[in-house]
């Protein structure tokens, strides 16, 4: 069983979201915390009637308990193997792994019900991240649950979690081996298509897996066309549209250790990386004296903002980005833009990109509203868990 170390009493109230499978409980919606709960222990949630609502993770701060279940009863001894093995369905539901992909997104945070848990799966090897102090202390457990559930097709278990950790608990020591021992360089496959994973010096966990179908989309808009996918990362949009026939890719990111990365997905893929250039400049940089050069232009960059406090910044920055594409693409060209920020809704993303065009001058049609894939649930009770938005753009 799963040791208990406190209670949480809720304000009369304040159980409406919780009895909602909503899985945050705020530190003002507390009345009373029974015994000492540590950071990252197990608590038991009641409502003001004493009546059980479920059990959580505890960690002091404006979110203070992180709902694991909303059953009466205290998590079991096998509780991870079955939350992951539930995760596991639903991704085999959804089709992968596959002969064609074997590289997905395990466990998505609240949209698996685990939230502060992130693991990505590259074909035998599980990342995983935590980003709470619960998720943290219970690491072990994680991967032992991984362990039982994947069996002998278990490589290795690496836990990263040094960027994402809270701040008292990131160490650079704590990213380490938790089963196995190093597999990189690593090569999955996705839709077919080849890419080294090196998720011990990689950001994230080595790969962007959120953007599969969305990089898929790409390539039906890249035949004969000249391409240029920015912030490119490790190349996927690349990949994709020279797969699809480009007639050239030129692929740029301010990081070199990325760029070089890049080309070496572009050669593994049967590809040149000498036609195809790859350039290790700031995107603003290089879009600075381009006019009419590219048919096709991808938009991918980082969270321009990871709280509230920098959202307005980061609006500044998407129009600015948007307006630069816009102004520089081929007429009858498309853009495919996005925004990982969560602080940037959707409906704000939009708004930023129509403020761009009108700053561009151009006429602009939406052509698609995208999103994140399957892998990457969004529960109905949770909005907030749908960060990935994009827009593919019709410039005339």
């Amino acid at each position: 069983m799963t040791t208990i170390s406190g209670k949480i009493s809720l304000k009369k109230g304040k159980e409406h979201s919780i009895q909602r499978f909503h899985p945050w409980i705020f530190s003002g919606a507390i009345q009373q915390t029974e015994g000492s709960p540590a950071d990252g222990s197990w608590v038991q949630v009641v409502d003001y009637r004493n009546n059980t609502l479920g059990f959580g993770h505890f960690q002091k701060g404006s979110i203070t308990v992180r709902m694991l279940s909303f059953e009466k009863e205290t998590p079991s001894a096998d509780f991870w193997e079955k939350k992951i093995q539930k995760a596991l369905l639903l991704r085999e539901n959804s089709g992968l792994p596959s002969n064609t992909t074997n590289a997905f997104r395990l466990i998505h945070g609240e949209g698996d019900g685990l939230p502060g848990l992130i693991i990505d799966y590259y074909d035998g090897v599980a990342i995983v991240q935590a980003h709470s102090a619960g998720m943290h202390t219970d690491r072990k457990r994680i991967a032992e649950a991984l362990s039982t559930v994947f069996g002998s097709t278990l490589i290795a278990v690496f836990y990263k979690s040094q960027p994402t950790a809270p701040g008292k608990m990131r160490d650079p020591q704590q990213d380490e081996y938790l089963f196995g021992m190093s597999a990189v360089p690593h090569v999955v496959l996705e839709n077919n298509m080849r890419f080294y994973i090196d998720w011990e010096e990689g950001q994230k966990t080595g790969f962007f897996l959120d953007q599969r179908e969305n990089r898929r989309l790409l390539g039906e808009f890249s035949k004969g066309k000249k391409v240029l996918n920015t912030f490119c990362y490790t190349g996927g949009f690349s990949i994709y549209s020279l797969q699809a026939g480009a007639t050239q890719v030129d692929s740029v990111d301010a990081s070199e250790k990325a760029v070089e990365l890049t080309r070496k997905n572009i050669v593994l893929n049967g590809f040149n990386a000498e036609t195809n250039g790859c350039y290790a400049v700031d995107t603003f940089d290089f879009l600075k004296d381009k006019q009419n050069e590219y048919d096709v232009i991808v938009l991918d960059p980082p969270a321009f903002a990871k709280h509230r406090d920098a959202r307005h910044q980061a609006v500044r920055g998407y129009q600015r980005l948007n307006s630069e594409a816009m102004r520089v693409i081929k007429p009858g060209g498309v853009i495919f833009t996005f925004s990982c920020s969560q602080v940037v809704d959707r409906q704000l993303f939009y708004d930023t990109v129509v403020a761009a065009a009108i700053q561009a001058g151009r006429q602009i049609k939406v052509l698609h509203h995208l999103s994140q894939p399957a892998d990457h649930p969004v529960s109905i009770f949770h909005p907030e868990g749908e960060y990935l938005k994009g827009l593919v753009l019709y410039v005339e």
